[in-house]
């Protein structure tokens, strides 16, 4: 069974229905006791970093969150899921993350030659072999939608990273934790195959 984090803004259909097609049953849930008993959990999200923060402490989820990624158990960010992960974000003014992470979220600088937001298909790079990219190929295409990016103060936990206008992370691992900037429920087969092996993870130890 695959837990994901409902605060009313995550993508939460789309990425049920992908857990489900890798042969997963999953649970959608905002009450703090279901998370804290979850085997896996996923914190999805599309939306503003301040909203879904406001969110997710006026539902009393921010500590469960940290409370299941502490305890070894396999977790999964998708897109604002991975940046909540940070001590902070610029978007909309200064705003505290969850503070998991080290780091910051920042904006894509202004560039005439680059839209913003970043949507569409880019490629990825692998920097170091992360359990979830097990039988993907480097330079594989992923679905992108976003504004901002994570900047994390230590690069050991950059598994991924793609390239607009310069090089970005594009992904995190941390022990049990991963995290992608990317949406692989909306990235087809490659996606789906992300998606199977973090439903085949077992706990650091096990």
């Amino acid at each position: 069974m695959i837990t994901i984090v409902d605060y009313q803004m995550g993508n939460l259909r789309s990425v049920s229905k992908a857990i489900q097609r890798v042969g997963e049953e999953t649970l959608i849930t905002s009450d703090p006791g279901e998370i804290a008993s979850a085997e896996k959990l996923i914190l999805p999200g599309v939306g503003g970093f301040k909203d879904a923060i406001a969110e997710l402490n006026r539902r009393d989820l921010a500590n469960p969150i940290r409370d299941f990624i502490d305890s070894g158990l396999p977790f999964l960010g998708i897109c604002l899921g991975l940046q909540m992960l940070f001590d902070s974000s610029e978007e909309g003014g200064q705003h505290e993350g969850l503070g998991i992470i080290p780091g910051e979220v920042v904006r894509f600088p202004a560039d005439p030659a680059l839209k913003v937001p970043h949507m569409g298909w880019n490629q990825v790079q692998i920097t170091q072999p992360t359990p979830l990219m097990q039988g993907i190929e480097p330079g594989t295409h992923f679905y992108f939608v976003h504004s901002y990016y994570v900047k994390p103060s230590d690069r050991s936990v950059v598994a991924i990273e793609a390239d607009y206008g310069a090089p970005f992370c594009a992904a995190i691992w941390r022990d049990n934790l991963h995290a992608t900037q990317f949406h692989p429920e909306k990235s087809q087969g490659n996606g789906m195959k992300l998606l199977k092996n973090f439903v085949s993870l077992d706990a650091p130890g096990e």
